[in-house]
């Protein structure tokens, strides 16, 4: 399966951040236009577009790339910001569900991505 290569965006310029800001402080509603056409976003959609945008305006530079469903490990490892010994490590466990293709393990990308969003929720702020 091929992906296409992210696309990295650099941050908007202070003005068009500030006008992003007020507008999205006013509504969470997404609508899309394509050649004139309105396209509602279902939530995962809309979720995905919300946070982009709100990253662009606080003058994040964004990265945006497609995610296979079956992910190798060296994959999955990049996606969640680990080592691949460290992923192997929580397969091996049963942290993170696993799939075997002949010998070589696969590993669903909304697992991965599951396991990243409960150490965030496990992981404590530090206050300033």
């Amino acid at each position: 399966m091929t992906l296409d290569a992210p696309r990295v965006s650099p941050p908007l310029a202070t003005t068009e951040q500030e006008k992003l800001a007020r507008t999205l402080a006013d509504s969470n509603d997404v609508t899309v236009f394509v050649d004139g056409t309105a396209h509602r976003l279902d939530d995962g959609a809309r979720e995905a577009v919300l946070d982009l945008l709100h990253r662009l305006s606080r003058g994040d530079a964004v990265s945006v790339a497609s995610v296979a469903e079956l992910l190798t490990t060296s994959q999955a490892a990049e996606l969640a910001g680990i080592s691949n010994t460290f992923l192997r490590n929580l397969t091996d466990r049963g942290e993170i569900a696993v799939q075997y293709r002949g010998s070589h393990r696969r590993i669903r990308s909304q697992d991965i991505m599951a396991w990243v969003s409960a150490q965030k929720l496990a992981t404590p702020v530090a206050e300033s």
